[in-house]
């Protein structure tokens, strides 16, 4: 195993990945940048190397400042958790050149895969179906009207780098398409410093369900089933689970499903953790989207799921040790669900929230998992993705999870700042989401069912009996107003404003 690992991220999953160091009794350094010297991950590793200032160009995307710190620290692996240069071949290919293990695939490999176009050349080579589209970024406009003409509108433009819907746009008709191609274009040269887009058919309400991948350096791979990922708000999903409704209908699916992402890991000669991501029709259908050659945000459903845990995979992996699972190995039991915690204003289009956390109270209890970053006291910045923690809840079947991550939402505490909780509140007791019924424009029409940003008459009675609880502190001095506002963040900053 290691002598010691450099955590090459920040916020939840530099936590997660320092805690599984820690367990396997690995020293861990963390990097950090100016706004994020107090940051929790700072606090809990062994030690931690300044990076450079806040933008991430100057610090967490800074490859010669990342390898610098691992040199200074004495490390000899660095994990890249995710985003930033965790799928990044150049990066890959700097730590093996300076001598880090990188603990991930091989440069070669994010190369196959990393690009969408070359990694739809690579499934279809494979024999797994794909799209209709591109399989070249766009070279003009001319050969754009053609292909969408060919395929039929709508069409999706898409970058060929990157993901979490940066450089993608929708295009309903032939005149919105010159516009569409400029925006997207513009915008994935800000995100990835790479204009490239390609198009491909879009496919009308398809579930998002994507594949976990595990292989060793042995050429043995497996996979761990499926991830349902169809909540999505702007192509970036908010709630995950395993397994997905769908595969409980239908099992063959999995199987069919998961060969199809064995074929695709086999072709790029892929080892560690990955995911090959998939668009399944109303039909059941299926078509390959992407691979991510990373470990993903939604992880622990599957680790729930599974019993196994991703990270230490990912570090035995990477040391050189065999795979030791069959596929035969691998048994799915009971259901996990994971919602995002974001500092967002869910009334307000989900516009960031940053600013301080006066107060914070996570759930715990029996298949709840917390995986956070932040800390009572913390300033949440505004300058990077402002994902808090991940609320994960896991029980011997979906109804039952469903419920136990209703509890846990309830108990749930941030004070501060906003947060998307009350959204999660909502969609949980949404007899579409109970169903079942799901696909990535979900979240759309329950916004256009039930009202974005309406309270429940749950949540108004609430309310109505905070703000009398609030009124009758006043008359009590004696009486912290705060022993009323102990159930929830939106009731704790209720108070703050009243004050």
């Amino acid at each position: 195993m290691f002598r010691k690992v450099l955590v090459a991220n920040r916020g939840e999953i530099a936590v997660r990945v320092i805690r599984a160091l820690r367990e396997r009794g690995i020293p861990s350094v963390a990097v950090y940048s100016d706004v994020d010297r107090a940051s929790l991950a700072v606090r809990m590793a062994d030690e931690a190397v300044h990076l450079g200032p806040t933008p991430s160009a100057e610090s967490y995307l800074h490859i010669e400042r990342v390898l610098g710190a691992a040199r200074k620290a004495g490390a000899d692996a660095i994990h890249p958790g995710y985003g930033f240069l965790s799928e990044n071949d150049t990066f890959a290919a700097a730590c093996r050149d300076a001598g880090f293990v990188f603990i991930g695939p091989s440069a070669e490999s994010i190369r196959k895969v990393g690009s969408k176009t070359a990694a739809r050349q690579l499934a279809k080579a494979a024999g797994v179906p794909i799209p209709p589209g591109m399989e070249e970024p766009v070279r003009s406009t001319e050969e754009a009207h053609a292909v969408a003409a060919q395929i039929g509108y709508p069409v999706l433009l898409k970058a060929t780098a990157g993901g979490g819907g940066k450089g993608m746009r929708v295009v309903e008709r032939e005149q919105d398409l010159d516009s569409a191609l400029r925006d997207a274009s513009s915008e994935a040269e800000r995100a990835f410093h790479n204009p490239a887009v390609y198009l491909e058919k879009l496919i009308l309400k398809p579930r998002h369900i994507e594949i976990q991948v595990l292989g060793d350096h042995h050429v043995h791979v497996i996979h761990l089933g499926e991830r349902e990922c169809s909540l999505q708000r702007r192509h970036q999903k908010v709630i995950e689970e395993c397994p997905s409704p769908v595969m409980l209908e239908h099992p063959e699916m999995r199987q069919a499903m998961g060969e199809a992402a064995l074929r695709i890991a086999r072709a790029a000669g892929y080892y560690n953790a990955g995911t090959c991501e998939f668009l399944v029709d109303e039909a059941r259908n299926f078509y390959f989207l992407e691979m991510n050659t990373r470990l993903q945000v939604e992880h622990p459903v599957t680790e729930l799921a599974t019993g196994l845990d991703l990270v230490d995979w990912q570090l035995r992996i990477a040391s050189g040790e065999r795979l030791s699972l069959r596929q035969e190995d691998i048994h799915w039991r009971g259901s996990a669900i994971e919602c995002r915690v974001y500092a967002e204003d869910a009334e307000m289009d989900f516009l960031p929230s940053p600013g301080k956390i006066t107060a914070l109270r996570e759930p715990s209890g029996p298949g709840i998992r917390v995986d956070s970053g932040v800390y009572p006291g913390w300033v949440v910045p505004m300058d990077y993705d402002p994902m808090l923690a991940k609320l994960i809840a896991w029980a011997q079947d979906r109804p039952a999870a469903i419920r136990r991550l209703r509890r846990a939402i309830e108990e749930y505490s941030v004070s501060g700042i906003k947060t998307n909780l009350s959204f999660f509140r909502r969609v949980l007791t949404d007899p579409g989401f109970a169903g079942g019924k799901l696909h990535t424009g979900f979240i759309d029409e329950f916004f256009s069912r039930a009202g974005k940003g309406q309270e429940t008459d749950g949540e108004l009675a609430e309310l109505a009996a905070v703000i009398a609880a609030v009124h009758a502190s006043r008359q009590k001095p004696a009486q912290p107003a705060a022993a009323a506002s102990e159930s929830r963040w939106r009731a704790a900053g209720l108070m703050e404003l009243m004050q």
